[in-house]
């Protein structure tokens, strides 16, 4: 029987997902994440939420599985993006406003900029 959910992504951003019970996988290139893939496919796993940066290096494991019932693969994006682009936002509303950037700097961005 499929009961087994999984995670595949970074690190710093799966391991909260542990916490939910749910099976977490950090790949550190694209050749773990396949044998990931591989892995969950032998293991009976029903749902594998699939990070985007693996999503296209990936498509043909993904096709193959598609022809499975499971694990059915679904992508996910993360936080990151959405805080990049908010701070992007801030950035060029600090330089319409004071002419500097100066007060949105990023932790460990470099002060002389």
């Amino acid at each position: 029987m499929f009961e087994k959910v999984a995670v595949v992504g970074d690190s710093d951003l799966v391991f909260a997902f542990k916490s939910l019970g749910l099976e977490v996988f950090s790949p550190k290139n694209i050749d773990e994440a396949r044998k990931t893939l591989e892995a969950l496919d032998k293991e009976n796993f029903a749902l594998c939420f699939l990070h985007q940066d693996f999503l296209k290096p990936l498509e043909e494991e993904r096709k193959a599985l598609r022809k499975k019932l499971c694990p059915v693969v679904i992508g996910f994006k993360d936080y990151r993006d959405v805080t990049d682009h908010l701070g992007n936002i801030m950035r060029e509303m600090a330089i319409k406003a004071t002419g500097s950037d100066s007060l949105v700097k990023r932790k460990g961005q470099d002060e002389r900029r």
